[in-house]
């Protein structure tokens, strides 16, 4: 028996070694995905749907699709579940992997990641669980909130862990650690970051390279941090938060930093500053730049392209308009309005918007104007418009509420 567990874990290893990660906005969580030979405009009642999938429970989390398998997550009554979806559309299975947040907005918010063999979730309570993705199995679950000791902030837990080599990064924040990775293949602790004493963000971890340095970027609800992820130390942190301005203890944060070169780019809506930091080369440290009252991108995700940064804006949490930003200088180059503010991603030279009025939308990236090529209008699905789309083989993955809609956006 002993022998059949050791060949088991050895062909998980396998499975899971540098293989390709699917995972949330994308291979680099910045929004961009890499399907190509995309069509350059729809028909004008959108692209062909495929498939129309309902009960995957409630959330704002994205699907995402490898292999011709479509995973998500979602809230039914009140636990998070993992649901794995068939090319044609059936339930290949659906699984309970912890309890959803239990306040305010709980629907789920963590979108899965898959390596190899293996997809890791976060539940709205902090259980991080490894699962085998062709049965749904368990592997291990580690109670990440509870055992680390979270402060949470207004919403929970909306964070989707990072894979960096052997290591799931998750982000309890508290006074007990900020940041901590577990072994990805047995969940074990394999270290803990000092506290910065702030609460969990809702942000999700990226992996940050420049000039040779390579670092987990982290956030808790009032810092940024550059992390070793050799023993998570941190090499340098910011203070974003500032009592003055939010009377609040931690920041409503859900950006990933954008980030290219030796800038990182922070912006969150509710009419707080954005920054613009710069790294020192020895990256030992890193200084504002510039600050903007413009581009505070409430919770949609900013597409960093040929020098210009594009997404939308907070008017308030019903309103916001697009906008284009110079990368080096930060000047504005347009602010535009098209219903209200939404997700944007890209693919194949193309953004592509999804507005929370529900309009589908594919840009052209000029930082002249913002024209609208093609639209179309999601009418399944119930609640806000706030999950991110996913752009995978071919297809486009829209969700709203507890239904996935599929289409077919590849030239023929």
């Amino acid at each position: 028996m002993k022998s059949v567990i050791l060949i088991f874990i050895l062909t998980i290893i396998v499975w899971s070694s540098n293989a390709q990660i699917t995972q949330w906005r994308g291979p680099n969580r910045d929004g961009i995905f890499t399907d190509t030979l995309l069509l350059k405009s729809w028909p004008e009642d959108g692209p062909e749907r495929l498939l129309l999938v309902e009960g995957i429970g409630k959330g704002y989390s994205s699907p995402i699709i490898e292999n011709g398998i479509i995973f998500t997550s979602g809230m039914i009554d009140t636990l998070d579940y993992l649901t794995a979806i068939n090319p044609d559309g059936t339930i290949k299975y659906q699984i309970p992997y912890g309890r959803s947040w239990y306040k305010s907005f709980p629907d789920t918010r963590s979108t899965p990641v898959i390596e190899g063999n293996l997809i890791y979730v976060q539940s709205g309570m902090g259980e991080v669980s490894c699962i085998n993705k062709e049965n749904g199995e368990f592997i291990w679950t580690v109670e990440v909130d509870k055992d680390f000791e979270t402060e949470y902030h207004r919403w929970g837990n909306s964070e989707t862990v990072l894979i960096v080599d052997d290591l799931v990064i998750a982000s309890p924040g508290g006074e007990q650690t900020s940041i901590v990775a577990l072994n990805k293949m047995t969940g074990e602790e394999v270290w803990q970051t000092k506290s910065l004493g702030g609460p969990r963000s809702y942000a999700s971890a990226a992996i940050y390279e420049w000039n040779g340095f390579r670092f987990i970027l982290a956030v808790i609800g009032t810092h940024l941090m550059a992390l070793k992820p050799e023993n998570g130390e941190i090499v340098w942190s910011y203070r974003w938060h500032d009592p003055d301005k939010w009377q609040q203890p931690g920041l409503i944060w859900t950006n990933t930093p954008t980030f290219q070169d030796n800038r990182i780019f922070l912006s969150m809506g509710y009419d707080y500053p954005a920054v613009m930091l710069e790294m020192d080369s020895l990256a030992t440290g890193v200084s504002e730049v510039f600050r903007d009252q413009t581009f505070d991108n409430h919770h949609h995700g900013i597409i960093l392209h040929d020098g210009f940064i594009y997404g939308s804006n907070w008017q308030n949490n019903r309103k916001g308009n697009w906008v284009c930003m110079n990368w080096k200088s930060g000047e504005i180059m347009y602010v535009h309005q098209w219903d209200s503010k939404g997700a944007m991603v890209m693919a194949d030279g193309l953004l592509y918007a999804y507005n929370e009025k529900g309009n589908v939308g594919i840009i052209k990236p000029d930082p002249e104007n913002f024209e609208i090529i093609s639209e179309f209008k999601i009418d399944k699905g119930a609640g806000p418009h706030w999950a991110h789309p996913y752009i995978g083989e071919g297809k486009l993955l829209i969700r709203h509420g507890d239904v996935l809609m599929v289409y077919d956006i590849e030239e023929k």
